[in-house]
């Protein structure tokens, strides 16, 4: 057992470990040792740049812990060309939801007209997790000032039969309801999204406190019935 490794199990706590293992079925539950998510921050704090450096080389990890670990050290690399290295080195080896949006690059906020470029890929990819990361950047960066319709022509054209690919492109459509109305409105009231995608985004904006009641009332009108 490696350093780090190590250090994890020092902070292991089993009834936690039972829980958050619960919550992310794509994990086997042996692969959880247990420890909260401060605790790995404050882990990373204390390492130093080399272990560092030499942790992010050492793909893939075994436990889930590690790789919750090695999102927060590349969330904090201040180089941006670095950075976009090191998420398309782990981003294959990304197996649950909880990584996938754990993972939020403080270099990509500077760096939106380059970020785009990379989302474009990633939510082309085959992978499920790969695809959710690409969904869930478009949330988090382009839904305020960086915003164009554009952008949620691309999430409109993803047609997956994975649940937490799904579920992020209703997450994003809902959170776009409430910033972006006039422009994403269409979306829904011309049916361009799949319809359990569509339903759930309906779900989420109706749930909340930022979309209007006048909204809301619309959005009751646009449920889609499946077919299948």
């Amino acid at each position: 057992m490696n350093a780090i490794t190590n250090s994890l199990f020092k902070l292991q706590d089993k009834k936690y470990r039972d829980f958050i293992s619960s919550l992310t079925p794509s994990v086997d539950p042996k692969y959880f040792i247990g420890v909260r998510i401060p605790q790995i921050r404050n882990l990373v704090k204390t390492l130093d740049n080399k272990t560092k450096e030499n942790f992010l080389n050492k793909l893939p990890h075994k436990y889930y812990e590690e790789n919750l670990l090695h999102a927060f050290i590349i969330q904090k690399i201040k180089d941006y060309d670095e950075c976009i290295k090191r998420v398309n080195e782990f981003l294959p080896y990304v197996d649950n939801w909880a990584t996938s949006d754990t993972m939020k690059p403080n270099s990509f906020k500077k760096n939106t007209d380059k970020l785009i470029n990379e989302i474009k890929k990633w939510i082309k990819s085959k992978h499920t997790y790969t695809i959710r990361f690409g969904i869930i950047s478009l949330m988090q960066f382009y839904l305020d000032d960086e915003f164009k319709k554009e952008y949620l022509e691309l999430a409109s054209k993803i047609h997956s039969k994975e649940y937490y690919v799904n579920m992020a492109n209703a997450w994003l459509f809902a959170t776009a309801l409430a910033k972006q109305w006039k422009d994403t409105y269409p979306f829904i009231k011309n049916n361009k999204l799949d319809v359990w995608v569509h339903n759930k985004a309906i779900q989420k904006a109706k749930e909340s406190y930022r979309v209007s009641d006048e909204h809301k009332e619309i959005l009751n009108t646009c449920k889609k019935v499946s077919r299948i």
